[in-house]
């Protein structure tokens, strides 16, 4: 056997099933939603992670926080940095599907485990759909900029507070939040469709990355109405998570993850 896969976990890489078109989608309802993350509920608090996302979190904040204290210009895209970690949740979250993974299959949950997806045969397609979605965030990044920039001009940002009074309270503002909240729904639909279950299906079965994207479209079309719900409750938990000072974000971004790696399990037939 191959270097790599013994490293990985034998037993699993034995186990890995290879596929080579779209598997059978279940349809599923609301309620499963509620079933998959009382399971992702239960991932966590057998194997707490939040101690992670705290070393993931805080050094991104602590950058902000250190270009602001420079110098105004990186206000704007703020709230645009915030809400994009929505678009990189599902790589962020690849360790705790991993654990969800092994706890499924009875296997060890030790903490070296999480490193084993460096080892995992879908490496290749696994980085291959975290560059994607990188991209993505980042033109993400960009679009808001020229976006404040054609509404606002070259208007000179002196504090948090001005700002803030300009956003809030004239109709430049308003159109600001109004397209910019239109643009960013089409940039989080479009990272739902494609990842909502690729990276727990690359984890588990031997497929390419574009097969694991054509999957998750088509989950999303069998199922429109519950993974709508899913992106809401996922976007409404990262909003709560945010306040006060991103804290909530330890604990709502593995549990996610883990329970992403149940509703994947519910939607994609063996």
């Amino acid at each position: 056997m191959p270097k790599a896969a013994t490293q990985y976990d034998p037993v699993v890489d034995l186990n890995r099933t290879a596929v080579k078109s779209v598997p059978k989608i279940n349809k599923i309802t609301v309620e499963d939603l509620m079933d998959v993350i009382a399971r992702g509920l239960s991932d966590f608090k057998q194997k707490p992670s939040h101690i992670i996302l705290l070393v993931v979190i805080y050094p991104i904040i602590g950058l902000l926080a250190a270009r602001m204290a420079a110098g105004y210009d990186i206000i704007p895209l703020v709230f645009p940095i915030v809400t994009g970690f929505a678009l990189l949740g599902p790589i962020a979250a690849l360790g705790m599907y991993e654990l969800s993974r092994r706890r499924e299959k009875g296997m060890s949950l030790a903490w070296r485990h999480v490193f084993n997806i460096c080892h995992s045969p879908a490496i290749g397609s696994i980085s291959a759909l975290g560059i994607l979605l990188t991209v993505i965030f980042l033109v993400w990044l960009v679009t808001a900029l020229m976006l404040f920039k054609t509404i606002f001009g070259t208007t000179e940002i002196t504090s948090i507070g001005l700002f803030i009074g300009q956003v809030l309270t004239t109709p430049a503002g308003w159109n600001l939040i109004l397209i910019g909240c239109g643009v960013g729904f089409i940039f989080a639909v479009v990272v739902l469709s494609i990842s909502v279950i690729s990276f727990p299906m690359l984890l588990d079965k031997d497929i390419s990355a574009a097969l694991a994207v054509q999957t998750s479209v088509k989950v999303v079309m069998t199922n429109p109405v519950p993974i709508m719900v899913w992106g809401a409750i996922v976007a409404g938990s990262m909003l709560v998570g945010s306040i006060p000072f991103f804290v909530g974000l330890c604990v709502v971004m593995p549990v996610l993850g883990h329970s992403t790696w149940h509703l994947y399990r519910k939607v994609v037939a063996e």
